[in-house]
């Protein structure tokens, strides 16, 4: 290979197709790399832009569209390590993966349809892979790992959204952020962000599967607060595998949230001060609201890990249940273990988004590259929580503060009752806790769904948020 050649900077990798919704309405997409650059001082001295990285996106427009009055979303997901093929091709995008649901999954290769309820029917979309994940990858001769962690992540991500609007002028259009999971603390944090780096003011925020304060779903010693957030979760579990016998989720979920809001919270407090009847009180109710038995939670002193609740629940059917979707049951081959060796609702959905991506890219898209896209990858760890040493993780303080700079700001958040990774009762403590005024409260919506951590593979759950998020981007009521 020639010096020359060895020495070409990177370029953008991007293919442009056309294609038309059931609708009629014709838009255009936008897919590939998208080179990232920063600029280089040395000694004081400006040394140019230098190319970072090469961030892949596919990008939605309507076609004909009004850019001063039509909106555009940024949408990624989480993990860290996640691409964000999970919105992008299961509620967002205008093609949509058919793989079944819990207790009626569909074999391989599975399907694509098109997408009747996409969100680009209201919103111009920008679907991004943060830093290696899916296409996503370092500038030659750059390194990732600064990209690997909650500030650089922001940068690199905040870049992306700051080169897409200023090449396609739409910085006078409505714009809207959609994080799932870990891309809800990304999506808190770029909110802040983008207004203090940029002066760009976002109109709405979409939080799907919320996690904004870590202390919330962490199960550290000395840290009772999971424990109490994450019953209702169970409690709603357990009622979906029929342990809650013919009660009504809603009056369930009700008596596990007035049990975790007051007396769990006191019972963990006490620790060895309660008297036996107090405790023995508490293992029942614990017990009769999680589903499990009074024996287990009194062994594990009222105290139920979620991975651990995920194990045991089911554990005399010989089934596990799902931590992303506690509706999906899996085997395990030693029915006695602790902690079970796979989430059967991850290997549910793992194979039917990745057979989708991967055909829809370079089939429909046009899109052709050899690398392999990172559905879900371990790359990015040990994510960096640098700014955090000492604290947990924690970014309501960064979207309170973007929501009183900017009081027009607007949040969604979306829960599934049975997601056991970022439960749903956690969220509404987290944003009871919101730093704002009494006022501003009124921007922020909460929806929920009868299914879990993407509760969008739930048919109806699919339907109802959509209708959801598109009336939440139009400013009304669903």
């Amino acid at each position: 290979m020639s010096e020359e050649a060895q020495t070409t900077p990177p370029a953008d990798n991007l293919v442009t197709t056309r294609h038309t919704l059931p609708t009629g309405q014709g838009y255009t997409t936008t897919t590939g790399t998208m080179v990232v650059r920063e600029e280089v001082f040395t000694d004081g001295a400006f040394g140019g832009h230098r190319p970072k990285a090469e961030v892949f996106l596919t990008s939605y427009t309507l076609d004909d569209a009004d850019p001063l009055t039509r909106p555009v979303t940024f949408a990624f997901n989480g993990g860290p390590g996640s691409s964000s093929v999970w919105l992008h091709l299961g509620i967002l995008g205008p093609r949509r993966v058919v793989m079944g649901d819990a207790g009626g999954l569909l074999p391989p290769p599975y399907a694509l349809a098109d997408n009747d309820e996409t969100l680009l029917k209201v919103s111009d979309l920008v679907v991004i892979d943060p830093m290696s994940t899916g296409y996503s990858r370092a500038a030659e001769g750059e390194k990732a790992e600064p990209y690997h962690g909650f500030s650089g992540d922001l940068e690199s991500v905040g870049e992306v959204i700051r080169l897409w609007t200023t090449r396609n002028a739409r910085w006078m259009s409505p714009k809207f952020l959609a994080g799932e999971s870990y891309g809800t603390v990304r999506a808190a944090g770029l909110a802040d962000h983008l207004q203090s780096r940029y002066g760009m003011y976002l109109n709405g925020v979409m939080l799907i599967s919320s996690v904004l304060d870590y202390a919330t779903v962490e199960f550290n010693e000395g840290n009772d607060l999971a424990y109490a957030l994450y019953l209702p979760t169970y409690a709603a579990i357990a009622h979906y595998h029929g342990l809650h016998g013919d009660r009504l989720l809603a009056d369930v979920l009700r008596e596990a949230e007035e049990y975790a809001a007051r007396d769990y919270p006191w019972a963990l407090a006490r620790g060895n001060r309660l008297t036996p009847a107090e405790r023995a009180a508490a293992v029942s109710r614990v017990a009769a609201l999680s589903g499990l038995s009074e024996g287990y939670v009194d062994r594990v002193d009222l105290r139920i890990e979620h991975i651990r609740y995920f194990t045991e629940l089911l554990r005399e059917r010989r089934l596990t249940v799902g931590r992303l979707d506690g509706r999906f049951t899996g085997w395990d081959p030693d029915s006695g273990r602790e902690h079970f060796t796979a989430d059967p609702s991850m290997n549910a959905i793992t194979g039917p988004y990745s057979a989708a991506l991967n055909h829809y890219l370079r089939t429909e898209l046009g899109y052709a590259n050899d690398l392999p896209y990172e559905i879900l990858t371990s790359r990015v760890h040990p994510w960096s929580y640098k700014e955090f040493e000492g604290a947990h993780v924690i970014v309501t303080d960064r979207l309170g503060a973007a929501m009183r700079t900017n009081p027009h700001l607007r949040v969604h958040v979306a829960c599934g009752y049975h997601d056991g990774a970022t439960p749903y009762y956690a969220a509404e403590h987290a944003f009871a806790h919101l730093p704002v005024p009494a006022e501003l409260a009124a921007n922020v919506e909460f929806k929920y769904y009868e299914a879990g951590h993407m509760m969008y593979v739930h048919e109806p759950s699919r339907l109802s948020q959509s209708a959801d998020l598109a009336a939440f981007v139009l400013g009304q009521q669903a």
